[in-house]
């Protein structure tokens, strides 16, 4: 889910939308996203949520932080624009017994009135968008004045932000495109809410990706993380090797847990941006 300024009109962002809808609706990311779930219930602490707040999770994936803001009885609208992951944030809330909507949205489009929300929050979902500018628009615009907007974001120097430069080794973004890793960066977070915000405050936080190997994180990544599953489908068999290779050597080098195990962390910056 990288952008693009108004200044680069070569490049199509409907069609870049496209692909990545089409990337992120391949795999099945819930797989991969359930064990994010931390990340959510940390980032509601941030936020300092209140009871019956009006909560909006915008691109939020099979609902990490939707269920954790749901369990701060909360009143929470979830969305994203890709319908089988809401499908499984709506079976989970089914399961734990909790009343959420869930609603298909463009988080560059959002189909709210202006100061809808008391806080809108998004995990490693936003940040994806392929004009960045518009979808931090309309994160400001349906919060309230005085509301709160809350963010995961991978670091440009963390795993994940390595990851997505790595593929990028294999298949170059298309020209002028933005990062999506961009977000984890305070200048970045200044220039796209800096007229919108009161205050912005930033905590760098790791999430610990703990599997059976690196092996084993290759292939649940590969098959159920959509922009990996796609890219190693546009590779042929030498650089999808090549491709495996350079990850397994990246985790070996990040790896701390001293056994045969994946105790991994990836930074990422934990964001609250209070509306002006």
């Amino acid at each position: 889910m990288s952008t693009v300024t108004s200044s680069s009109p070569a490049v199509d962002l409907a069609a870049l939308k496209s692909r990545q809808q089409a990337a992120w609706s391949s795999g099945n990311y819930a797989v991969v996203g359930t064990t994010l779930q931390i990340v959510g219930e940390q980032l509601c602490e941030a936020l300092d949520l209140r009871a019956g707040s009006r909560v909006l999770d915008v691109a939020a994936g099979n609902g990490n932080a939707t269920l954790a803001a749901a369990r701060r009885w909360c009143d929470v609208t979830s969305t994203d624009y890709v319908p089988s992951l809401l499908e499984a944030g709506r079976t989970r809330a089914q399961a734990e017994g909790r009343t959420i909507r869930f609603q298909q949205a463009d988080a560059e489009s959002l189909p709210f009135a202006d100061k809808s929300f008391d806080v809108v929050m998004s995990t490693f979902g936003v940040m994806f968008t392929p004009n960045q500018e518009q979808a931090a628009s309309e994160l400001a615009r349906v919060c309230k004045s005085g509301g709160r907007i809350g963010l995961a974001n991978w670091t440009p120097d963390s795993f994940i932000g390595q990851v997505f430069r790595m593929i990028g080794k294999y298949i170059p973004p298309a020209p002028g495109v933005k990062s999506p890793a961009l977000w984890g960066t305070q200048a970045r977070l200044a220039e796209l809410f800096g007229e919108t915000a009161r205050d912005v405050r930033t905590t760098s936080r790791e999430f610990v990706f703990r599997y059976l190997s690196p092996a084993h994180w290759l292939e649940v990544f590969r098959t159920y993380y959509g922009p990996m599953n796609r890219t190693f489908g546009a590779l042929d068999a030498a650089q999808q090797a090549a491709l495996t290779q350079d990850l397994l050597t990246l985790m070996e080098s990040r790896n701390r847990s001293g056994d045969a195990t994946l105790v991994l962390p990836s930074e990422y910056l934990e964001v609250v941006i209070e509306r002006k």
